[in-house]
């Protein structure tokens, strides 16, 4: 049993087939059809390892109800190739669901996705960061709108295709990378707190990829030798400057490029076209290798100089978010980026920031969010001078394992001598895709 939005409506899916008509309220639920373990919601985005990851619970003896959120238009015609949200997502996800015989519901979130994900993501670009798209879809769109969903279909529990685990620890639940350290998601996590965990499921979290694509093929589920997406939903060009564009094309300004002598060299078309640590695609040539060492969306001034200007012994971090039970200071591994090497650091208080928004609320939510009169903020005091530190990405706090929380890196401060050992620190900020 397949049910799906109206086009274009946001509001509850209409019956298909004879299906019943999904109302506001949880009477309005699906009769359990495996009265076992509960009930569960399973988030479905039409690939292997949301495909996997119902089976299994299906398989565990778990009412499983299939859920897709629309959030995204991409072109049916070809044009572009290994992305998600794509139009025949959500009917991989229903042939699934058929064929592993539970119900599924597609439901239109497009306008908060828009509001709570892209509109923030052009906006970090113009003012001169680079935004990770990711974590705020999981904490503004896909965590909150699945727990409500639950709620509506009367489902205790939410599961998701995530690579991470949650385990009860002798203080409480913990969240943990995953056993796949190449496929691990925690990063994009880092801000959940006890009250969401305890309801959410990573049937994965113990599983490598390699073991997730056999298994699909194993129960012949529809999709098993899917591609991955490569890109984010909705810029599934990787060209980040052409939405940016697209969208607000009356705040893109050109500017100057300046050398490390404050000279200037050329002119760019947008600040939203670079980031700190970018050494290619530069629109110059400087007779040496050059790295953007600042972008100031203000003045417009993009500024080239040499690698070592990008080290950082500090890093202010704001939208803090600490685990339960985590309090500052403390001693961890911090990765400043998607995939990037985790490296020693002690995080400490720093003063909170004033910033529009409610008049009342606590400094977070229990997805993270920001929410209150003011921002909480941490510093981070690396133990070694790190490069690509670079403001709109997430720093996210580890020991071993164990997720601490994090924050959006702010600024960080610049222009110290780095060691020869920390050359991995200046690779390219990856921005990753979650499921």
């Amino acid at each position: 049993m397949s049910l799906t939005n109206p086009p274009g409506g946001p509001g509850a899916p209409s019956g298909s087939s004879g299906s019943p008509r999904l109302g506001a309220a949880a009477s309005s639920a699906p009769a359990p059809s495996s009265p076992g373990r509960g009930r569960v919601l399973v988030a479905m985005s039409g690939g292997v390892d949301s495909s996997v990851a119902a089976a299994r619970l299906l398989a565990e003896g778990f009412d499983v109800v299939g859920v897709t959120l629309h959030l995204w238009d991409t072109p049916d015609d070809g044009s572009v190739q290994g992305r998600c949200c794509a139009p025949e997502d959500v009917h991989d996800a229903r042939r699934v669901a058929d064929k592993l015989g539970f119900p599924h519901y597609a439901f239109d979130r497009r306008e908060l996705f828009e509001r709570e994900v892209v509109a923030p993501f052009v906006d970090a670009y113009l003012a001169g960061e680079t935004p990770s798209p990711c974590v705020r879809c999981n904490r503004g769109v896909k965590v909150q709108e699945l727990l409500r969903l639950a709620d509506r279909l009367g489902a205790e529990r939410v599961a998701t295709g995530h690579y991470a685990r949650i385990e009860e620890g002798p203080a409480g639940l913990e969240l943990l990378r995953a056993r796949d350290a190449g496929k691990d998601q925690s990063y994009f996590l880092h801000m959940l707190s006890d009250d969401v965990l305890r309801r959410l499921l990573f049937p994965l979290g113990g599983l490598s990829k390699a073991e997730v694509r056999a298994e699909a093929r194993r129960l012949d589920l529809p999709g098993a030798t899917k591609g991955e997406s490569q890109e984010l939903c909705f810029v599934p060009t990787g060209r980040y400057d052409e939405l940016v564009e697209a969208r607000a094309p009356e705040r893109v300004r050109p500017g100057p490029i300046l050398d490390g002598a404050g000279r200037q060299v050329g002119v760019h078309g947008g600040v939203h076209r670079f980031t700190l640590g970018q050494r290619r695609n530069l629109g110059v040539a400087v007779g040496q290798r050059a790295y953007v060492v600042g972008v100031d969306a203000t003045s417009g001034v993009v500024q080239l100089g040499e690698r070592e200007q990008l080290a950082c012994r500090e890093a202010i971090v704001g939208e803090l978010a600490l685990r339960d039970r985590v309090e500052l200071p403390f001693e961890c591994e911090v990765a400043v980026r998607y995939r990037g090497r985790t490296v020693p650091a002690r995080i400490v208080a720093a003063p909170d920031e004033p910033r529009n928004g409610p008049p009342d609320g606590p400094a977070s939510g229990p997805f993270g969010g920001p929410s209150g009169r003011r921002e909480p903020r941490a510093r981070i005091e690396f133990h070694e001078p790190q490069l690509a530190v670079v403001p709109g990405q997430f720093a996210v706090f580890y020991v071993g394992d164990r997720v601490l929380g994090g924050g959006v890196i702010r600024e960080g401060s610049r222009g110290v001598a780095v060691a020869a050992g920390n050359e991995a620190s200046a690779a390219p900020v990856e921005v990753g895709v979650s499921p």
